[in-house]
C-alpha cells in the first residue's frame, strides 16, 4: 500500500523571522495546546543575518482547531508577535505539476515513472513542448501533450498561450525537464519558486550547446548537475540541490554524456521531492533545506 495513503493527515509550517529568544518554545507550546503532536521539527539560525527558520510538522488527528481556523490563530498568537513570515500547508495536498520538454527523454521518464508508482503525490495534467519529439511518451501514460513551437517572433504570443493553459489546469508548480527555451521575464513572474529547472554544472565554464565535449577537452574529473527554482535572472535563482560524478581520463564523450544525464535525472527528482514535501524555504536568493 502507498505510504501516503496510510499516513495521518498532518500541517505543516514553513517559517523565517529575526532570530530572538523563545521561538521554538511558542511554536511547540501553540501546537501542544491544541493537542497537537509534533512528527517533525527542524531549525537554523543564519548567525550572520540573524534570522531563524523553521519547518515544523504535526499530526491532525486530535488537533482541536479546524484547517481554515489553524492559519488565522497561529498568526494572532505567534506570528504577528515574532514578525514572521510563514507558509501552512496540509500534507494531504496533491500538487498539479506541469513539465516542460524538449527533446531528451532522460528526465521525462524519470519523473512520470515517480509519479505512476506512487511515489510521488502529485498529478500531471499536462506535458508542454515546442518540439514534437515526445508525444509519443505522453501518449503511453495517457498525459495531455500540447507542443507550442517558440520561434524569436512569436514567443511572447505563445507564452501567453501557455499561461492561459496553465491557469486553466490549476498548476501548482513547473519543471523545466530539460527544456531548451529561456522563459521571459514576464512568464517567470507567475510562478515565483514554483518553476524547477535542471542543468549541468559546468555553466559558466563550459557554456554552449556542447558542454561534455568542451568538458572531454579539458580532462576534467568530475562533471556536476545543478538543480534550482528559476527567476529573471538566468541560471541564477536559489539552488535546490546539486551533486557532481567522478570521471577519469578512460571516459568517452558518450561517457560523460551518460554519467551526466543519469545525474540530472536523479538531481532534479530530488529537488521535485523537496518542493513536493515542502521542506524548502527560500531566503535572500538561497534555500534553506529541511531533510
Amino acid at each position: 500500500m502507498n505510504n501516503q495513503m496510510i499516513k495521518s493527515r498532518s500541517a505543516i509550517l514553513l517559517i523565517h523571522c529575526p532570530d530572538r529568544t523563545g521561538l521554538v518554545a511558542s511554536i511547540t507550546e501553540f501546537i501542544g495546546k491544541y493537542n497537537g503532536n509534533i512528527l517533525y521539527l527542524d531549525q537554523h539560525v543564519d548567525l550572520q543575518k540573524k534570522v531563524f527558520f523553521m519547518r515544523v510538522e504535526w499530526d491532525l488527528a486530535n488537533f482541536s482547531i479546524n484547517d481554515k481556523e489553524i492559519g488565522l490563530e497561529f498568526g494572532k498568537i505567534i506570528g504577528d508577535k515574532f514578525n514572521m513570515t510563514w507558509k501552512l500547508y496540509f500534507s494531504d495536498e496533491r500538487l498539479r505539476m506541469a513539465l516542460f520538454v524538449s527533446e531528451f527523454s532522460h528526465c521525462l521518464y524519470d519523473i512520470i515513472s515517480r509519479c505512476h508508482s506512487g511515489e510521488w503525490n502529485v498529478d500531471i495534467p499536462v506535458i508542454i513542448s515546442n518540439h514534437s519529439k515526445l508525444k509519443p511518451v505522453a501518449e503511453k501514460f495517457g498525459i495531455d501533450f500540447i507542443q507550442f513551437p517558440v520561434s524569436k517572433t512569436n514567443k511572447f504570443e505563445q507564452e501567453k498561450l501557455e499561461l492561459e493553459l496553465l491557469e486553466k489546469l490549476n498548476i501548482d508548480f513547473i519543471v523545466l525537464a530539460r527544456y531548451m527555451q529561456i522563459l521571459s521575464n514576464k512568464f517567470v513572474s507567475h510562478y515565483p519558486n514554483r518553476i524547477i529547472n535542471i542543468h549541468h554544472s559546468f555553466l559558466p565554464a563550459f557554456p554552449g550547446a556542447k558542454p561534455y565535449h568542451s568538458a572531454y577537452e579539458r580532462g576534467v574529473k568530475v562533471i556536476g548537475s545543478t538543480s534550482h527554482y528559476v527567476t529573471v535572472d538566468l541560471d541564477a535563482g536559489p539552488i535546490i540541490d546539486q551533486d557532481v560524478v567522478r570521471v577519469t581520463h578512460a571516459d568517452a564523450i558518450a561517457d560523460l554524456v551518460r554519467k551526466g544525464r543519469d545525474l540530472e535525472k536523479v538531481v532534479l527528482s530530488r529537488a521535485i521531492w523537496y518542493h513536493i514535501q515542502r521542506k524548502i524555504l527560500v531566503y535572500d536568493n538561497r534555500t534553506v533545506i529541511f531533510t
